[in-house]
């Protein structure tokens, strides 16, 4: 079903009080591995209301290697406060940027506040705590404020609506490389991804907290970039293959395309349907998510960069290529689910350990490395050789079926310990369980780390204040 833009106003707003407008600071980030500046590029007010849950203004989850405060200028008063990431975060850790500068488009987004604020950006690394990098203020009453709508995206699909986006978790599936004749596929793959999301825990017991939509803006041609087979697309989000010279990653650098079509939706997260059958996808916390939905593990895609996306879920593998460079002196990731300790008695996840579960905790791991290290060098090979798709998806399928049987007859298979390797790395890291959707490609869900991460993270959209709180 779709609805209009004046109908869903309608819809948005409650019946006892205005709807509160949506405010978005767009501005620029710049900088390297050492350094890092900020200006600010436009206010915008967007066409939808916001869709925030009034009853928790502030984050209290602790995720995000950024945190903003909004506070009234006059009083000190803390409106709002939110934990993300974002893709120069990604770039500073990445081994060019040790030698150039870039800018990256980025966003805040927040309720409109009545009177005049404070906004402070906060980032923390290293292991370190967060401190100020940038401090801004805003009158809401400033006649630079663009409220004028950006070009309509076309009509707002409800692919999921159980109640006022103010009390729901609101997901927004968007559309990038479909033509206009191809909306009803997106639609197709839109309800087939979400149908794969909610038969997973913990989203499974609370698809009544969520609202799921849907957008498509239409491109002029199917497809989107893959730099590095010669193919570029302008498509109108902007989502790319080889973000960092990762084969499989895809991004959108398009910050001004995405926010814009994005604007057309009331939204928390959001997943990108990029039209692709190569196996590719992407996920960065409170940013967004992309997945290739021609892809045969669309499935696998769509779930495991969404836990990156909404939970901040780090990734558990640690044979693969990364774009980021090893974190120096292992320090302690925000990460809910891995960690460098080892010691029962200071492990993160220790109320959820297995008793009776050493911690480090045993698993096959010289055995799961050296296999997966020659299958690494394999899809290398297919991938410089450009072979067909179906290599690749043969190959998958060839390290899915052999290491569930690696993997899930363990002494301690399916119990939470501290399983060594994750981030990236071999040792010095380490992950809840042996397997997991953060981990591998195999028919798992997520761990019971990461569960309860997500369920955090649906409580703060969609649940009441905590005892004590705002």
């Amino acid at each position: 079903m779709t609805i209009p833009l004046l109908l869903l106003h309608l819809v948005l707003s409650s019946a006892d009080a205005a709807s509160v407008r949506t405010l978005r600071v767009d501005f620029f980030h710049t900088g390297d591995a050492t350094r890092e500046l900020f200006a600010l590029e436009r206010l915008v007010i967007e066409p939808t209301p916001w869709p925030g849950n009034p009853a928790r203004p502030l984050d209290d989850t602790g995720l995000g290697n950024y945190f903003f405060e909004v506070r009234n200028t006059t009083t000190g008063a803390l409106l709002y406060s939110r934990g993300f990431s974002s893709i120069y975060g990604e770039w500073e850790d990445t081994a060019a940027a040790k030698d150039h500068v870039r800018t990256f488009a980025e966003s805040l987004r927040f309720p409109l506040p009545a009177d005049p604020v404070e906004v402070t950006l906060t980032k923390r690394s290293a292991g370190k705590p967060f401190a100020p990098v940038w401090t801004f203020a805003v009158d809401p009453h400033s006649k630079d404020i663009d409220a004028s709508p950006p070009p309509s995206p076309g009509p707002l699909l409800r692919l999921m609506v159980n109640g006022a986006p103010s009390s729901k978790v609101d997901l927004l599936m968007l559309c990038d490389g479909y033509t206009l004749a191809q909306r009803s596929d997106f639609e197709r793959d839109a309800r087939r991804m979400m149908a794969v999301l909610f038969a997973t825990s913990p989203f499974k017991e609370r698809r009544g907290d969520f609202n799921v939509w849907g957008l498509c803006a239409p491109s002029a041609v199917a497809g989107i970039s893959r730099p590095s087979t010669g193919i570029h697309r302008r498509s109108r989000v902007g989502t790319t293959y080889d973000a960092f010279g990762s084969e499989r990653y895809i991004l959108t650098f398009d910050n001004h395309s995405f926010r814009d079509v994005a604007s057309f939706a009331p939204y928390d997260f959001v997943e990108i349907l990029v039209n692709g059958e190569t196996y590719g996808g992407g996920g960065i916390f409170g940013l967004y998510a992309t997945a290739a939905s021609k892809s045969r593990w669309a499935p696998y895609l769509f779930v495991h960069e969404f836990g990156h996306h909404f939970a901040g879920l780090a990734d558990e593998y640690f044979t693969s290529e990364s774009t980021q460079l090893p974190a120096q002196g292992r320090p302690e990731p925000w990460e809910p689910n891995v960690t460098a300790v080892s010691d029962l008695d200071h492990l993160k996840w220790r109320s959820l350990v297995t008793p009776g579960t050493p911690v480090p905790t045993p698993w096959k791991k010289q055995q799961f490395e050296a296999r997966d290290r020659e299958l690494q060098a394999i899809r290398k090979q297919i991938r410089a050789a450009q072979r067909p798709e179906k290599e690749m998806d043969a190959l998958f399928q060839q390290s899915k079926e052999e290491f569930s049987a690696l993997l899930h007859n363990d002494a301690y298979s399916h119990r939470v310990g501290a399983f060594e390797g994750a981030m990236y790395e071999s040792t010095g890291y380490y992950r809840p369980e042996e397997d997991c959707v953060m981990f591998l490609r195999n028919d798992v869900p997520f761990c019971h780390v990461c569960q309860n991460a997500i369920s955090q993270v649906i409580d703060l959209y969609a649940g009441s204040p905590p005892a004590g709180g705002h």
